[in-house]
């Protein structure tokens, strides 16, 4: 069993040609800019959303626990008591309460793989695991690897690298694609803006390509934090030194996710953040390219 909070379908920027993506919960970083805040905890929840409520009480009748109480601003749930079985869901006329993830098998998982077969075998496509950070949940995301081995679709592992080496290896063996994320070449910075050092991130993506594993590296590129000069040189000559140089997507930052923070009662961390502009990313892409290095502009 693992939690997901998300199965796309028809993705075209989760690899290469048409996809099914799997995002599973649970991240161990915290990105400012992160675009799926309902992947950041493993644990699943109950949101209310405040403007979708009529006031009813069928949730509160429903609830075996009594964690729910109607106040002057609204619905209010004890944490402390909430057992989140998913009963104020259940019975909201108006879909007020919606829950964050939920717990799949295997068999539940494969069984969604499966019947797009035919897109993946007429696209060149596949399966896209990501998050969250896939490899927080690595026994179910092994098995879900290995099945899907079984079917012979193509498998990406879209991920921060932010894992123990030998996991990455393990999981190396039963893709055919890793997606990895490169947020910033300075450990100081990245661990402002990230939660964490970028040391074994670094490391892991010197390691995979010493081991001759296929990787692309997507760099989120972020005013006021590392779109910039110094950030990209330095990021082009790391990559650029690696045996067999990897692919680079450029990915310019975007607030689309900012309507999900609200939903979620969360502050929205990127809130100061604007996008870069088309030639501010074009000339990063030039400069990247002129080091020998293969860019796309977004996935």
């Amino acid at each position: 069993m693992g939690s997901v909070f998300a199965i796309k379908k028809y993705a075209i920027h989760d690899g290469p040609n048409i996809r099914l993506t799997i995002f599973f919960k649970g991240c161990p970083l915290r990105c400012w800019w992160c675009h799926n805040p309902e992947g950041l905890e493993k644990e699943l929840s109950v949101i209310w959303i405040k403007d979708k409520c009529i006031g009813c009480g069928e949730c509160l009748t429903a609830c075996p626990t009594g964690s729910l109480k109607m106040v002057s601003t609204g619905i209010l749930r004890d944490l402390t008591t909430c057992e989140q079985n998913r009963a104020c869901v259940s019975v909201c006329p108006a879909l007020a309460h919606e829950a964050i993830g939920w717990e799949a098998s295997v068999e539940e998982i494969i069984s969604e793989i499966e019947k797009d077969t035919p897109f993946y075998d007429e696209s060149g496509g596949g399966v896209t695991f990501s998050g969250g950070e896939p490899l927080m949940q690595p026994e179910f995301l092994l098995e879900l690897l290995r099945q899907c081995g079984r079917l012979d679709i193509h498998r990406v592992v879209d991920t921060s690298a932010f894992a123990k080496t030998e996991l990455l290896l393990q999981v190396a063996e039963q893709c055919e694609l890793f997606l990895i994320d490169l947020k910033h070449m300075d450990p100081e910075k990245h661990k402002i803006y990230t939660g964490v050092d970028n040391g074994l991130i670094l490391e892991n993506i010197r390691t995979l390509a010493h081991r001759g594993v296929p990787f692309r590296i997507r760099i989120p590129l972020i005013e006021g934090v590392n779109s910039d000069q110094k950030n990209l040189r330095l990021s082009s000559e790391f990559l650029a030194g690696l045996p067999c140089p990897p692919g680079v997507d450029l990915l310019p930052y975007h607030n689309i996710a900012e309507s999900k923070y609200r939903k979620m009662n969360r502050d929205y961390p990127a809130v100061q953040f604007q996008p870069s502009g088309r030639e501010k990313v074009a000339a990063w892409a030039e400069m990247l390219t002129d080091r020998g290095l293969h860019v796309r502009i977004g996935g």
